[in-house]
């Protein structure tokens, strides 16, 4: 029985560890995607394309509807950076984080100039070898 309860506090200890941990990891994936959005709204293509990965997957963009690579990528969000005004903003709402740390779910709203939410982006984040996330998966949803 004592070998029972000992077990049970161990395994209590870690779990509020665990959850702590990716409380830790969510709240540094929420402040990296609204990084990600401000460098859009403030016409920052550099800092944009520093929380984009190397190998990332964006959906929506031109014919194909599918940019493969950062570079692709970019050169797909280029014409949303001409202007002094962004045409869209977004912001998280919810961010989910494996338990083993490596990748997160962020989605949010999307809204229009005017502050009308159009759809809702779900992005995929990566924590990669130097500690720093990236976008590796980005895809919009029209709202109904």
């Amino acid at each position: 029985m004592k070998h029972a309860l000992i077990g049970l506090a161990l395994l209590t200890v870690a779990t509020t560890g665990l959850a702590q941990q990716r409380s830790a990891l969510a709240q540094q994936v929420f402040a990296a995607e609204s990084s990600f959005a401000a460098a859009m709204a403030n016409r920052d293509t550099a800092a944009f394309a520093s929380w984009i990965a190397r190998d990332a997957i964006f959906f929506g963009g031109p014919p194909p509807g599918v940019s493969r690579g950062k570079n692709a990528v970019l050169a797909a969000w280029a014409g949303f950076f001409m202007g002094p005004t962004a045409p869209f903003s977004w912001c998280p709402a919810v961010v989910e984080v494996l338990e083993n740390g490596t990748l997160a779910h962020s989605s949010g709203p999307v809204f229009d100039r005017s502050g009308k939410q159009t759809s809702t982006f779900n992005s995929v984040w990566r924590r990669d070898a130097d500690g720093r996330w990236r976008v590796v998966f980005d895809k919009g949803c029209a709202c109904p």
